[in-house]
């Protein structure tokens, strides 16, 4: 059972709960504060719920909450199964969010094309369709008991990899979506490029680049330092360079 934290990863973790609360907050003020730049021209309050809707469950329920599902390897103490369990869940919920996100805009008063027309709604439906196969694939290499274990230290690489790749693309995407919603607010509703309103939505994309980096950083590196194994490790490439 594995219930310490190496001291490196203190600082990674702080910051990214620092970060991450800095970019709820701020996608917060966005949805809620402005809510006219939300607004259809048809206004209809439906449309401009299902609107607000989509930056709150795509950035806090699908990054975030995702984010958080990579780090629990990190910072929770208990067996791996406990951590493996709750990496699941947490998954799961990131993934029920971002399904919902879209689904959101589904229900765009212009139809289902019309809304799926850019880079940012094709790299949204890739990204969301890969997370979900990853799950898929996570639940039943790691919790099928029949399967043997050589089989899933085969998988884990891959595991790894494609779930760090997802989380980046969902970072990716979301900052097309900003780019893409704050260019069409500061040339069809006249938002100031110096405005408070441009001034969040840059730093929400400022801080998104910041957790993905810490995020990242945090699952990548080592999560113990045993100087002891360096030396073996050390002493054995000098004897075969010696011999």
């Amino acid at each position: 059972m594995d219930t310490t934290i190496s001291p490196s990863q203190i600082p990674l973790l702080l910051f990214a709960r620092v970060s991450g609360l800095i970019v709820a907050i701020l996608v917060l003020i966005w949805a809620l504060a402005f809510k006219t730049s939300f607004l259809s021209h048809s206004q209809s309050q439906e449309d401009t719920i299902y609107a607000v809707l989509h930056p709150l469950l795509m950035v806090i329920g699908f990054i975030l909450i995702s984010g958080e599902a990579i780090l629990v390897h990190r910072w929770l103490p208990g067996s791996r199964n406990l951590k493996k369990s709750v990496h699941l869940c947490l998954q799961g919920v990131a993934l029920a969010c971002g399904i919902f996100g879209i689904w959101t805009k589904f229900h765009g008063e212009d139809g289902i094309v019309a809304n799926f027309f850019s880079m940012h709604s094709w790299m949204g439906l890739i990204c969301v369709s890969l997370f979900g196969a990853q799950w898929l694939m996570g639940f039943l290499s790691f919790w099928h008991r029949g399967e043997a274990r050589t089989i899933r230290l085969r998988i884990l690489p891959w595991h790894v990899f494609l779930g760090l790749y997802t989380y980046g693309l969902a970072v990716v995407t979301a900052e097309t979506g900003l780019l893409e919603k704050l260019t069409f607010l500061q040339t069809k509703r006249n938002v100031l490029k110096h405005s408070t309103e441009s001034m969040v939505v840059n730093g929400l994309g400022l801080g998104l680049a910041l957790l993905s980096g810490i995020v990242i950083s945090a699952a990548v590196s080592p999560k113990h330092h045993t100087p002891d194994a360096a030396k073996i490790i050390y002493s054995n490439n000098k004897k075969c360079l010696s011999s």
